[in-house]
């Protein structure tokens, strides 16, 4: 059968405003693609072209570059290091250890300062008054006169406490240290203080030792010198200053003492209660009825019964009183 013919759109009426595709053969095909590839190996090979397919083959990662992720250090345009910042105008806050040097600086001259106040204090005190104890005179017309000894118990703190500011510890041991009679100072109970001012040059006194752990009688000392005015109650920062004594009104006083001896072994407040028992020696001591008195009358029976009683403990220890 004769092939047909395509027939024309226009020819049969039938317009319909499509293009009518042509069929070429592969030899036009050939013949129409040779120009295309010449002119495009021709731009290659000028300098300054890329092709088309030159620049996606070139835009396409290879795979070196296939797990690296860019970044924006990597662009083009690389942003410059931000400015250097000003130096912060305001004043810097004081470092801890600047401040609390400065504390330290501070504590150092306010103590520097209470020093010199109390320096310039002392100078005012009354210890300027006080004279050489070898100028006091060992007998004072003042004091009333007995006949023979009398004997006497009086009190002092062998451990440190804190009075004032001021240790007052003084024992047995301190009195015998002295060079010089010491002064029985410290007294603010009036029936202490009457019944120094009833001592007489050479009475005995025994010493007892109080507010420890083994309080008792330690030794014997001496009344050297009878009462004087105490002026250490009228000093502002000694350990029992009385604002109420004044040099016109003095209130207290004083006697001086020189150790004797120093009891081998001491003969403590227990032994005492026991034999004040009723009945006993001490039955009618001052010091165990009146417990919180410092200076007591103590009996010429009871001053025997005592010293009698500090020989035999001595002996059965084989030991000797220092003298």
């Amino acid at each position: 059968m004769p092939a047909r013919k395509r027939t024309s759109a226009a020819a049969n009426g039938t317009n319909t405003g499509e293009p009518v595709t042509t069929r070429r053969s592969s030899r036009q095909a050939a013949a129409a693609a040779a120009p295309r590839a010449e002119a495009e190996a021709k731009t290659a090979r000028e300098p300054g072209t890329t092709t088309q397919s030159a620049k996606s083959t070139s835009a396409r990662p290879t795979k070196k570059d296939a797990g690296k992720v860019p970044s924006r250090a990597n662009a083009s345009v690389k942003r410059s290091a931000p400015p250097a910042e000003d130096a912060d105008p305001r004043p810097a806050k004081a470092t801890k250890s600047a401040s609390s040097t400065a504390k330290s600086d501070k504590k150092q001259n306010k103590k520097a300062g209470t020093l010199k106040d109390d320096e310039k204090r002392a100078t005012n005190r009354a210890g300027s008054e006080d004279p050489d104890v070898d100028s006091i005179p060992s007998v004072n017309p003042d004091a009333p006169k007995h006949e023979g000894e009398w004997y006497w118990l009086m009190k002092a703190e062998p451990e440190t406490r804190m009075e004032n500011g001021h240790d007052v510890r003084f024992s047995i041991d301190d009195l015998r240290a002295k060079t010089k009679p010491e002064g029985w100072d410290g007294i603010r109970a009036y029936p202490a203080r009457n019944n120094m001012r009833n001592m007489n040059v050479g009475d005995k006194a025994f010493f007892y030792h109080s507010n420890c752990k083994e309080p008792g009688i330690v030794g014997i000392m001496e009344i050297v010198k009878e009462f004087s005015e105490d002026k250490s109650a009228r000093r502002p920062g000694t350990p029992y200053y009385d604002l109420s004594s004044t040099k016109e009104k003095p209130k207290w006083d004083l006697v001086h003492v020189e150790f004797r001896k120093k009891f081998a072994v001491p003969i403590y407040l227990k032994e005492l209660r026991k034999m004040g028992e009723a009945g006993g020696p001490l039955a009618e001591m001052q010091m165990l009825k009146l417990g919180r008195l410092s200076v007591s009358k103590v009996s010429a029976g009871e001053w025997k019964a005592l010293c009698n009683l500090a020989d035999e403990k001595a002996e059965e220890a084989g030991l000797k009183h220092e003298e």
